[in-house]
């Protein structure tokens, strides 16, 4: 049954592909170039609109495909780099422009979770979304306290929609990893298994208000961003409200200018948050793209962003983010070297890799990257380059990396549109050696001590009767130890006496028994 309906779906795509005339790219290919006929006698061929733009066309086929393809476009629309401007600009709709359910409809989820008319919920509701998203949508309102908040809702049945897809993609990365070369060495059930982990965290709006929360207290004090409040005694699994926030999107880089804001400051801003959230909080915001990021403008000289939508977080554990850190500061270094043995080392590629030959391929990806501004740095090559480098030595995907390398993908296609000449590693390089210097460093050492002087001073008064504790226990060991020897020394004089009586018992049947021939 599952197979069947995996099969529906598959049909369902292809059909939506042909439909928008994305078809074309691939049977545009030699080897499909001779199925190019049998579109022609599909309904969806003859019924697919004739004057839409390219990029418009692989917009409205994303749209409709579903939310997990919305979320695909979302991603590239940031890569301004690797697509086309007709296709990056149409594909940034996304980002908060997805087609919205009805506002009434939002009423009637709203009177549902909380079991009342709307009018007894909020003072004020407006029907209209303020923005419509893969996942939910929001709406402007104001509580009885005259707070102004944003409302946001769970699309109705987006459940079962993100269900179907995802068991798809585990349909297809199952056949991946079963006859696609690259498939083990990818790990697509892993990949897919941590996007539907993410997925799911979505769908449960007290988990991302929780994560607003944490955020927003690892940032209480921060000049560099603000993350709003959440209003605790009106979330439920479905619906949260949030204080609302007033900014400018990140994205309208021309308004951006035009109120005077520092834009290198931006850029840098950026950078030392994505760090700072991975490496000294351990929790990042996993889904920053220019849809979900604004920017305050009351500080032209020195502006902050604004944070929104927390559905989304990434962790590491303390294995990753050391190893990371080292491979950053290697890079940086170009210690590649450094960067070899930390990749076996870790285990992202298989022990046994030849150090001194993977270098010299990192080398040959990576120098090229450095001593030049961002606007000259191409990406999207050094990436493939490296994919090229990973299939030679069985690198491994690493799923729990996913969220991470996604995350500055984004991080790096909003540096590049805010101020193109960043240079994003300089600006991490002293974040990461204070980082390191703290963890492994002096500062590591003396951040010890001082952590750990209030237990000593605390338990000071009891170590005489620890150490005579300690040194009675040693005793006690020292006895049981020495009365262990005893035995083992006894055990040994037994086995030796068993051993002579033995041979002294096969020597005398072997005698008894040669008097016994004699006498025959």
């Amino acid at each position: 049954m599952r197979l069947i309906r995996q099969l529906i779906r598959l049909v369902s795509i292809y059909r939506i592909i042909v439909r928008y005339g994305l078809d074309e790219l691939l049977l545009s290919t030699k080897i499909f170039r001779p199925l190019r006929l049998l579109s022609y006698l599909t309904l969806d061929y003859w019924l697919r609109p004739k004057k839409l733009t390219r990029a418009m066309r692989i917009r409205l086929a994303l749209e409709e495909l579903g939310p997990i393809f919305i979320k695909f476009g979302q991603i590239l629309s940031t890569r301004r780099d690797l697509l086309p401007d007709d296709i990056a600009l149409e594909l940034a709709k996304l980002q908060d422009n997805v087609p919205p359910f009805h506002g009434e409809q939002a009423r009637k989820i709203i009177e549902q979770a909380y079991e009342r008319p709307v009018e007894e919920v909020f003072a004020h509701f407006d029907s209209t979304p303020l923005a419509a998203a893969s996942i939910a949508q929001v709406h402007v309102a104001r509580l009885h306290n005259g707070r102004e908040v944003v409302v946001k809702i769970l699309r109705p049945g987006i459940e079962a929609n993100i269900h179907k897809d995802i068991e798809l993609l585990y349909f297809l990365a199952n056949i991946a990893n079963r006859y696609w070369a690259d498939g083990r060495r990818l790990r697509p059930m892993e990949v897919v298994a941590e996007f539907e982990k993410n997925l799911q965290d979505e769908l449960d709006l007290v988990k991302e208000a929780a994560n607003a929360t944490l955020l927003r207290r690892n940032f209480k004090d921060s000049d560099l961003i603000y993350i709003p409040e959440v209003e605790w005694d009106y979330t439920l699994q479905n619906v949260m409200v949030i204080e609302r926030i007033k900014g400018i999107p990140v994205s309208n880089i021309e308004t951006l200018k035009q109120q005077g804001m520092n834009l290198k400051h931006l850029a840098e801003a950026g950078v030392e948050i994505f760090f700072t959230q991975v490496f000294r909080d351990n929790f990042f915001h996993a889904d920053m793209h220019p849809g979900n990021i604004f920017v305050d403008p009351s500080k032209p000289n020195s502006p902050s962003y604004i944070a929104v939508d927390f559905g989304i977080m990434g962790t590491l554990s303390t294995e990753d983010q050391h190893y990371l850190a080292a491979n950053f500061l290697a890079f940086f270094r170009r210690d590649y070297h450094r960067v070899a043995e930390l990749h076996v080392h870790s285990e992202w590629v298989p022990e046994g890799t030849k150090i001194e030959e993977f270098e010299g391929a990192i080398r040959s990806v990576c120098e090229p990257i450095f001593d030049k501004p961002l606007k000259d740095i191409s990406f999207g090559l050094v990436l493939l380059r490296l994919f090229q480098t990973a299939r030679r030595f069985n690198m491994e995907v690493q799923p729990q990396l996913v969220l991470l390398q996604k995350t500055l993908l984004n991080i790096e296609g909003l540096g590049r549109q805010l101020y193109p000449d960043l240079d994003l590693w300089q600006t991490a390089k002293p974040f990461l050696e204070r980082w390191m210097d703290e963890r492994v460093g002096m500062r590591a050492f003396i951040k010890g001590i001082r952590n750990n002087l209030p237990l000593w001073i605390e338990k000071m008064p009891e170590m005489p009767l620890l150490i005579h504790e300690s040194l009675s226990q040693d005793q006690i060991k020292s006895q049981q130890l020495k009365h262990l020897n005893n035995e083992l020394i006894q055990m040994r004089k037994d086995m030796q006496q068993f051993h002579q009586r033995l041979i002294l018992i096969l020597v005398t049947s072997v005698i008894a028994a040669g008097f016994g021939i004699v006498f025959l």
